[in-house]
């Protein structure tokens, strides 16, 4: 398996200026249960840091 990484971990896309990806996609590995929680909290954690950034 190759895993190629497209954002960093401030989840912005690599090679494209302004564009964050905050979903489920950005996970490195799956959850073995429902994804909801887990995508609301990656969402939470990217819009604080966009906050934090100004």
């Amino acid at each position: 398996m190759i895993l190629v990484r497209v954002t960093d971990p401030s989840a912005r896309v690599y090679g494209v200026e302004g564009l964050r990806v905050a979903d489920a996609s950005i996970m490195p590995a799956v959850p073995c249960a429902n994804t909801n929680f887990p995508t609301i909290m990656v969402g939470e954690k990217v819009a604080g840091t966009i906050l934090a950034e100004g």
